[in-house]
């Protein structure tokens, strides 16, 4: 995948964005010196790209009665299964995260239940019948933080990419 040149505008825009997604556009360009015509149409323009994948508020899992975050290793029986568990599993309510990893799994997920007796019914009834051999299952106690991708130094790091470190960027430009 290549990475996009973005510049310091698209930086400080990200930086303000990533931390309050309700934050006015007109506070935006205020902060950023330009037009608010100028922070909309780069704000559309990361969309496009896939910079920005959309704006969500963000439940707390506790605060609507799931208290129990686990983490699942997940070995399939057989490795082609792949797209089809995928599939299954992005039917599964709880399931929130979905990875292919290297290592000892074939998969990894991040799943809420309501408790760990609805932890074990949604193992047995909902990943066992996906065809995996076995799972393991990590549980987190207490998250200690979450946060966004850092968004820091996207102006210099474009200044490397052009100085040739790195062939694999794409030139942002707006129309």
């Amino acid at each position: 995948m290549k990475a996009l040149n973005l510049d310091s505008l698209d930086e400080q825009i990200l930086q303000m964005i990533a931390s309050n997604a309700r934050i006015p556009f007109l506070e935006v360009a205020r902060a950023c010196r330009v037009s608010g015509a100028a922070i909309h149409q780069r704000i559309q323009k990361l969309v496009k790209l896939g910079v920005l994948k959309g704006s969500q508020y963000i439940l707390d899992p506790e605060k609507i009665g799931y208290d129990t975050c686990a983490y699942m290793g997940l070995f399939l029986k057989d490795p082609s299964d792949f797209d089809r568990v995928v599939a299954a599993l992005e039917q599964i309510p709880e399931v929130v995260e979905c990875h292919y990893t290297t290592g000892d799994y074939d998969m990894f997920i991040k799943i809420y239940a309501r408790n760990n007796n609805h932890m074990l019914s949604i193992i047995h009834d909902k990943l066992q019948p996906l065809g995996l051999q076995r799972t393991e299952t990590i549980i987190s106690f207490h998250e200690a933080f979450s946060r966004q991708m850092p968004i820091v130094d996207i102006a210099t790091k474009d200044s490397e990419r052009r100085s040739g470190e790195d062939d694999e960027t794409e030139d942002l430009e707006l129309e």
